[in-house]
């Protein structure tokens, strides 16, 4: 870049210093602040470039809506997940929460898996199916306790399955989470 603003001061001083005088100095600090806004619009026009790109490509299927107040915080993913239960959608990414009203026992067979029921804000209940070798156990679950969650829903005639609640080992799934008395489980 050097050599290339040396070719254009050289060719500005003898172009210019023709028809006036000219100092080279103040050439080479015009030019240099002409290409450093250059330069800014450049950087600000890729920005805004890249921010519609990415709001344009953002993933829809995914339900993770963060808002201020945890009433509302999940309110909206309730819906969502109304509506997928009502239109048997499944491989749904999804987040909220719900209030536990049934703990199961461990399913063992084959990967072992924490139960419990969820009823959310519609009503609705959800089958939590968390991976306990993949992910730590939440031993301190009681009914009645709240649970955040971020995972992939199935359907079923029940209201649903959630599943994918923990990380995934060989990085082909998007992770999730549980979140119990502000404790992250993945």
């Amino acid at each position: 870049m050097k050599i290339s603003l040396n070719l254009w001061y050289q060719f500005i001083i003898k172009h210019l210093t023709n028809s006036c005088t000219i100092e080279e100095q103040d050439v080479k600090k015009t030019i240099t602040l002409v290409f450093a806004f250059a330069m800014k619009k450049l950087i600000f026009i890729f920005l805004m470039c890249f921010g519609i790109y990415e709001y344009l490509h953002r993933d829809s299927n995914t339900a993770q809506i963060f808002q201020p107040s945890f009433a509302a915080e999940y309110s909206s993913s309730d819906e969502i997940l109304k509506r997928a239960y009502r239109n048997r959608q499944s491989n749904l990414q999804v987040s909220g929460s719900g209030r536990v009203i049934k703990i199961l026992s461990d399913d063992l067979k084959g990967s072992r898996h924490q139960r419990f029921i969820l009823k959310l804000s519609t009503g609705q209940t959800l089958l939590v199916a968390h991976n306990i070798d993949l992910s730590p156990r939440i031993n301190s679950l009681r009914t009645g306790d709240m649970v955040k969650f971020y995972g992939e829903y199935e359907w079923n005639a029940k209201g649903g399955v959630l599943h994918w609640t923990h990380h995934d080992p060989n990085g082909r799934h998007e992770d999730g989470w549980l979140i119990h008395n502000g404790i992250t489980y993945k």
